[in-house]
C-alpha cells in the first residue's frame, strides 16, 4: 500500500524475489510531493536497485550540507566525503515527481502488478494474510494478499486503522514552501549542497534541482504559522527574508510554483508490524525533515522489510523474531536522528555548528550522521555520545540563553495543547 520511495523499493526487491506483487497507489505518477534532497546511504540502496545511472540522470550532486557559522564565507561546508566510514562521497537533489516515477515504474519491470489512483481501504488480517479493499474510480474491490506492507506514508493505513498512531507532544511543526528560479547558489563544486539556516520560529532549507530550480521553504511552529497575513506567498518571503543571506540570495528569486503550506507534525506508532504485516517508512513514523532523512529511512527499511516478509512466508515460525530485530534496527536509527533533530534550534546546537572540532574525530561522526550513517556500529555510536557530551557543557556555558531557548519551547508545547496563540511579528 502506498507507491512513494519505500513502496516501490518493497515491491521491487519483492518481486525480484520471485513473489507475486500488487503495488497500489492512491495518486497517479508523476505528482509533486516534497523531500527532494537524498544522502549518501540512499546511494549503495540505488545501485542495488539497478537505477545509478537513470538517478544521475535526473538529480544534482549534492556533495554536503552548509550550516550559517561566523567566518569570512557566513557558513560551514559538511562535505560528506569527510565523514567517519564513507561509504559514499556524495547524494543527489531530485524532483520527487521524477524521482518516485523512475521507482514506481522500475517496481513494474520487476514484476510488480502495479496500479495508480487506487485507494487502499479497510484491512482485514488473519492467520493466512488479509483482505484488502481497493477504491478505484468509486468502484471498490477487494484484494486478498498473504501479506499486507504499509507504505502509505503519513496517511498510515495501518496506523490508523489500528488506532496506534500516537503524536510527539513536543516536537510539532508546520512547512511552508514553494520551487523559485533566479535563487544564487553556492559557488563552484557546492553548487549542489543543501543550505539549512536557523530563525526565531524554526529553520529553512534551500535545495537546488535540475533546470535552475530551488526548493526553498520553512518549517516552524504551528504558532507562527497561524499568524500568517496576507497571501501565502507573501507569508512565505516575509519569513524567508528574516534571514538576512536568505534575503541576499533570494534578491532575483521568482515563485516557479509548487507553493504549499502544510502540517509536518511528527508522529510514530505504537506498532509497526504483527501477523502478516509490517509498516516501512513514514507509515510508521515521521520526522522533522531537518537532516533529508526521510526518503533514506523510507528505502532502508522497505529493504529490510522485503527481506522479512520472503522469509517469513518461507518459515512462519521465523515471523516474529525477524520483526522484533526489524523494530529494534528501526528505532535506533529513528532515535538517533531524533535526538540531535529536536534540538537543532538550541544555543548549543547553533554553537557547535557553527564551530566544528574534530577532536576525537566527532566532527567526522556527525557528518556521518548527516549522511544517514545511524544503523550500523562503525566508531559513530560512541562519538556521537560524546558530541551530546559537548553539547550539554556547551548549553551549560550559555545557560541564560539555553533556558530562554528551553522556556519558549514548553510555552508553545503549553500553548498548543490549551489551544492558546501569540501574536508576533512575522518578519
Amino acid at each position: 500500500m502506498g507507491g512513494g520511495p519505500a513502496g516501490s523499493t518493497a515491491a521491487a526487491l519483492l518481486a525480484r524475489k520471485g513473489l507475486q506483487v500488487t503495488l497500489v497507489e492512491r495518486d497517479r505518477h508523476p505528482r509533486f510531493h516534497i523531500g527532494e534532497s537524498l544522502l549518501p546511504m540512499n546511494m549503495p540502496i540505488i545501485e542495488r536497485l539497478g537505477l545509478g545511472d537513470a538517478l544521475r540522470a535526473i538529480g544534482v550532486k549534492k556533495l554536503g550540507a552548509d550550516f550559517p557559522a561566523d567566518n569570512a564565507q557566513g557558513y560551514n561546508v559538511f562535505r560528506f566525503d569527510r565523514s567517519l566510514r564513507p561509504t559514499w562521497p556524495h547524494a543527489y537533489q531530485v524532483k520527487r515527481e521524477e524521482f518516485d516515477l523512475m521507482l514506481f515504474e522500475h517496481a513494474a519491470r520487476c514484476g510488480a502488478r502495479t496500479h495508480q489512483g487506487a485507494q487502499a481501504g479497510q484491512v482485514e488480517l488473519d492467520n493466512e494474510g488479509a483482505t484488502v479493499e481497493i477504491t478505484v474510480d468509486g468502484v471498490r474491490h477487494t484484494h486478498r494478499t498473504r501479506y499486507v506492507v504499509d507504505a502509505s506514508g503519513r496517511d498510515t493505513v495501518l496506523g490508523t486503522q489500528m488506532r496506534v498512531k500516537r503524536r510527539h507532544s513536543k516536537h510539532q511543526s508546520a512547512a511552508l514552501f514553494a520551487h523559485f528560479h533566479n535563487v544564487e547558489r553556492r559557488p563552484g563544486d557546492h553548487a549542489g549542497n543543501i543550505s539549512v539556516y536557523r530563525f526565531d520560529h524554526g529553520w529553512i532549507w534551500m535545495i537546488p534541482l535540475r533546470d535552475g530550480c530551488v526548493s526553498v521553504g520553512a518549517v516552524c511552529s504551528p504558532d507562527y504559522l497561524k499568524q500568517r497575513e496576507g497571501s501565502q506567498a507573501e507569508f512565505l518571503m516575509r519569513t524567508l527574508s528574516s534571514v538576512p543571506d536568505v534575503r541576499r540570495r533570494m534578491a532575483q528569486a521568482e515563485v516557479a510554483g509548487n507553493l504549499h503550506v502544510t502540517g509536518n507534525y511528527s508522529y510514530s506508532c505504537s506498532q509497526i508490524s504483527g501477523q502478516r504485516w509490517i509498516m516501512v517508512g513514514d507509515a510508521y513514523a515521521f520526522l522533522d525533515p531537518i537532516f533529508s532523512t526521510g526518503v533514506y529511512l523510507a528505502m532502508h527499511s522497505a529493504e529490510l522489510a522485503a527481506d522479512i516478509v520472503e522469509q517469513s512466508l518461507r518459515d512462519p515460525a521465523k515471523e516474529r523474531s525477524l520483526q522484533r530485530r526489524y523494530l529494534a534496527s528501526v528505532r535506533h536509527g529513528i532515535d538517533s536522528l531524533a535526538w540531535f533533530i529536536f534540538r537543532f534550534n538550541t544555543p548549543g546546537i547553533g554553537w557547535l555548528f557553527s564551530n566544528p572540532r574534530n577532536t576525537l574525530r566527532v566532527e567526522e561522526a556527525m557528518i556521518s550522521m548527516l549522511a544517514g550513517d545511524v544503523f550500523r556500529d562503525n566508531g559513530v555510536r560512541w562519538r556521537l555520545q560524546f558530541f551530546k557530551l559537548l553539547y550539554y557543557i556547551t548549553s551549560t556555558v550559555y545557560w541564560r540563553e539555553s533556558l530562554a531557548n528551553w522556556m519558549q519551547r514548553r510555552r508553545r508545547v503549553s500553548m498548543r495543547f490549551t489551544g492558546g496563540t501569540t501574536r508576533q511579528d512575522p518578519a
